[in-house]
């Protein structure tokens, strides 16, 4: 009997990196194959434990490139492709749209023709809450699968836009897909643009780090770990042509995690230093976890622990972080904010 096939598109990203590793280590019987065009964002030294093993693949492409997809498709025949390639950063989506538009609408297409055409198990495409829009500070209010789309950055209509795609797919040619849309992840690995490894190695640094507005937008925080497990669940057991919302009730505001790291590593709040804020920047996001969780799953982590071990892998992986800091993102980051002179 054949081995199941199982591309993971995004697998030298963040989450999807995670998700690489998990596969490889809990399915020896699966071959793992990870595309990536290894962009800014892209690394493949976290796969340095899992490279040799024999069911891990690697396939340099851009998944908007339809003459290196279709191909691909038609020699590896995939039983399952699980969908994190995407431009993700909401502040980079501001400056240059079209990228995001390319990447997350056009591959998300080309992907799905690519699937079509070789009759996959299931295609599930990983997506995002920041679809739904915002909601307000009530505590009461949450997102659930049946929140109308209304996203308000071009990030998040690029991704509301392929989650329509794939559920065309499903609904016009019996595609069998999921899509999940998750809150925002922490964790391993996390590029050092985002909120909390950005915290962490400027406070590591003794440098001002920058909060936008007053700091007081709300994101329900999820372990990536958590993440991995609850997209786990759905391509093995999730009903063909569901949604899932990912998230685990873990509501901070930008400012409290922000001050969470910075009395984990002993240092001054003086380190604050507020910015102008985002343009269009989201109030709150929470999500309903309900509908996965009668799926079977609950996640492990709180914030608290979460946080705490996030950290130290900060702290024992400086050489990762740091390496990347002192190149291009330098120039990038010096571009986005408008800092004090430290």
């Amino acid at each position: 009997m054949s081995k199941k096939k199982v591309l993971v598109t995004g697998g030298a990203g963040f989450i999807g990196g995670n998700f690489v590793q998990y596969m490889v280590n809990k399915y020896p019987e699966y071959d793992i194959y990870n595309l990536d065009l290894l962009t800014y964002a892209g690394d493949l030294t976290k796969h340095r434990e899992i490279e040799n093993k024999e069911n891990y693949h690697f396939v340099k492409a851009d998944i908007a490139d339809r003459n290196t997809i279709l191909p691909l498709f038609e020699k590896e025949q995939f039983d399952y492709v699980v969908h994190f390639a995407a431009e993700s950063h909401v502040d980079r989506s501001i400056t240059e749209p079209e990228i995001f538009v390319r990447t997350n609408v056009l591959g998300t297409q080309v992907l799905l023709d690519a699937a079509k055409q070789i009759g996959i198990k299931k295609f599930l495409h990983v997506s995002t809450d920041e679809v739904y829009g915002e909601l307000d500070f009530d505590p009461t209010t949450f997102f659930t699968e049946e929140t109308p789309l209304q996203p308000n950055s071009p990030y998040s209509a690029s991704k509301a836009s392929s989650d329509l795609l794939v559920r065309a797919y499903h609904e016009t040619f019996g595609l069998p897909i999921n899509i999940t849309r998750c809150s925002n992840n922490y964790g391993p690995y996390h590029f050092p643009e985002k909120l909390i490894p950005l915290t962490i190695s400027r406070v590591l640094n003794d440098q001002k780090v920058p909060v936008y507005g007053n700091g007081g937008n709300i994101r329900d925080w999820l372990h990536v770990h958590d993440h991995c497990a609850a997209i786990d669940l759905v391509l093995h057991q999730g009903e063909v042509g569901e949604i899932y919302n990912v998230g685990g009730h873990n509501e901070r505001t930008n400012l409290e995690v922000v001050k969470t790291i910075i009395k984990a590593l002993g240092k001054s709040e003086d380190l604050i230093e507020f910015v102008q804020d985002r343009l269009g920047h989201d109030k709150r996001y929470a999500i309903d976890p309900t509908k996965l969780e009668k799926l079977g799953w609950k996640p492990t982590y709180t914030f608290e622990t979460g946080i705490a071990q996030t950290i130290q892998w900060y702290l024992d992986h400086k050489d990762w972080w740091e390496r990347i800091i002192s190149g291009e993102y330098k120039k990038y980051f010096e571009k986005q904010y408008s800092l004090s002179k430290e």
